[in-house]
């Protein structure tokens, strides 16, 4: 049974109650979640200036053992250097750059020569150092230790640009984490509990819910190759039987309409490859919270994707939970 897709009578009033509900959030609580990360991000600014000796000793051998200051070191400058920019300046490879800002493993490129890859490191250097901000980092100019207020300063003043450049996933992430913590809590207060960290979703069991799994699915029909799609919630009915899948759902969320119809075929193909590989009875579904228009949602329920406003959460019952 449908319960949103089929309604488009009640589009434009869902429409003004998301944007109102986001709207809400965002003015009272993504200030903290940005504050939050500034916060955090100052005091790895902070490490980078220590590492670097306060920018005094910016060299091959530092940037080999520290690649994580990179990022850092490219929002030091006047003007700040995107990372693309960086490569072309200091003519080096694009991947050495890549490895070394490396969220998850910042490192410089293992396969790279080493005499390649100290006077790739050198150009790195020379740049920044030719660079870096005069009026943020005040000793340099005057060859002398940094006081303690100018090191939080200047700490203060690079995260806020880093931050800057990475201000709407900051928001994301907390819209995200605050739209997943609302499943949880009306989940569990329907006696569901979050299962294990690393349960396959097709160990599941009757009353568990799990979040960011991996479905591996077919690329096109029901032979060729597998791929892992990513999944937001599965959800495991209460009433489920032992053959049955879970509940798939994808936490979405947008502080404008336009950028929301980008993303749209990604699901389209997600739903088909569930389909594909699972059958017509998988549940894919979408969990809305902000600015989704009726061109966007009109489109998804061409593609037979239905959703739940975050606005009436309780519309999960009808999904069978």
């Amino acid at each position: 049974m449908a319960i949103n897709l089929d309604k488009p009578y009640l589009w434009k009033a869902d429409i003004a109650k998301s944007v109102d509900l986001y709207n809400t959030w965002f003015m009272d609580f993504a200030p903290k979640a940005f504050r939050e990360t500034r916060v955090t991000t100052a005091k790895s600014v902070e490490n980078a200036l220590r590492e670097t000796n306060y920018l005094n000793n910016i060299s091959p051998t530092v940037l080999q053992n520290h690649p994580e200051v990179l990022p850092i070191l490219r929002m030091s400058t006047c003007p700040p250097i995107a990372r693309d920019r960086l490569v072309g300046l200091a003519k080096v490879s694009k991947g050495l750059v890549q490895n070394m800002e490396n969220s998850e493993n910042p490192r410089v490129s293992p396969n790279m020569q080493k005499e390649t890859l100290t006077e790739e490191l050198q150009r790195i250097a020379g740049i920044i150092i030719k660079m870096a901000d005069p009026d943020i980092f005040t000793w340099l100019l005057e060859k002398r230790e940094p006081k303690r207020t100018e090191i939080m300063r200047s700490s203060t003043i690079v995260a806020d640009r880093l931050c800057g450049a990475v201000a709407d996933p900051i928001i994301r992430n907390a819209q995200e984490k605050r739209q997943l913590a609302a499943i949880a809590n009306f989940l569990e207060n329907k006696g569901y509990f979050h299962a294990e960290s690393g349960l396959r979703y097709d160990k599941m069991k009757p009353g568990m819910f799990s979040f960011h799994q991996n479905i591996p699915v077919y690329i096109a029909g029901k032979k060729g190759d597998k791929v892992n799609i990513p999944v937001d919630i599965a959800i495991m009915p209460l009433s489920a039987k032992a053959e049955d899948l879970p509940l798939f759902l994808e936490a979405k969320s947008a502080g404008d309409f336009t950028n929301v119809s980008k993303r749209r075929k990604e699901e389209a193909v997600k739903m088909q490859q569930l389909k594909n590989t699972y059958g017509k009875k998988v549940s894919y579904s979408l969990f809305l919270c902000g600015y989704f228009d009726s061109g966007y949602l009109g489109y998804e329920a061409a593609e037979g994707i239905d959703w739940i406003w975050e606005h009436r959460i309780k519309d999960l019952e009808q999904l069978g939970i």
